[in-house]
């Protein structure tokens, strides 16, 4: 299949998932290539009249200003809780914490338990925390991010301190990796929050629960690109047409 056919079936993907939105909805808006085509999606049905009165939660900088520029009404996490009565139909956060109705994002693999890999756009860290506060998380991907078992074909994001990056990265290759410090237009990347990104190659991961623990306890680690137990529905492109795996 051609380049163009990923493309289409990208656009697909998150198209159909844009449909999911509903009226008065706190949502939350991914990253990534896939994702984007969900953002300009809603904003469409926004000026067509199909949806309104939503409220969008960006998962980066970049997603931010594609949905400012299409119209669509941000807020960023901090001011939905200080004024999630005024923005939508809830008096207050909820006991559980989870203020936004649902998240659409795209992911680098997704495995049949719908555990995923995500963070090769390097906004991992973001994509996590909104995750952690939606009711319900949605991941729109075409077939090829389908995988077995994950780490078949992607690193593992970590997003780490600046300071003493260095010795986080002996520590990560002390757990199995080979690491990468990312970079971008020669110099270091770094993320939203300031921080560095080292993509950590494991092959297949025999435990992925157990590898997140380990990762999560090194100092200086921020966060990772394991999202595990945290995804409700996974939109699938094929060449056969659009399906949805449902946890």
């Amino acid at each position: 299949m051609n380049q163009d056919s990923w493309k289409d079936l990208k656009y697909a993907a998150g198209t159909y998932a844009a449909e999911w939105v509903a009226d008065g909805m706190v949502v939350g808006l991914g990253s990534g290539s896939t994702a984007r085509h969900t953002t300009l999606r809603i904003a469409e049905r926004l000026r067509e009249g199909s949806l309104t009165d939503i409220v969008a939660v960006p998962t980066s900088n970049d997603t931010a200003a594609l949905a400012r520029g299409q119209g669509i009404r941000v807020v960023t996490l901090g001011t939905l809780y200080e004024r999630l009565g005024e923005l939508t139909a809830n008096v207050e956060p909820p006991p559980d914490g989870r203020v936004i109705d649902l998240t659409i994002d795209g992911a680098d693999e997704v495995d049949s338990h719908l555990d995923a890999i995500k963070g090769l756009g390097g906004f991992l860290l973001r994509e996590k925390i909104v995750a952690s506060v939606t009711r319900r998380e949605v991941l729109v991907v075409d077939e090829t991010k389908l995988v077995s078992c994950l780490g078949s074909s992607a690193p593992v994001p970590v997003e780490v301190a600046r300071f003493g990056w260095q010795g986080i990265r002996v520590a990560l290759e002390r757990t199995g990796a080979e690491t990468a410090l990312r970079q971008r237009d020669g110099r270091p990347y770094v993320t939203d929050e300031g921080h560095y990104i080292l993509d950590c190659r494991y092959g297949e991961i025999a435990c992925a629960q157990e590898l997140a623990t380990t990762l999560q306890a090194i100092p200086g680690v921020i966060g990772h690109g394991l999202f595990l137990g945290m995804v409700h529905a996974v939109v699938v492109a094929s060449r056969d047409g659009v399906y949805t795996m449902e946890r």
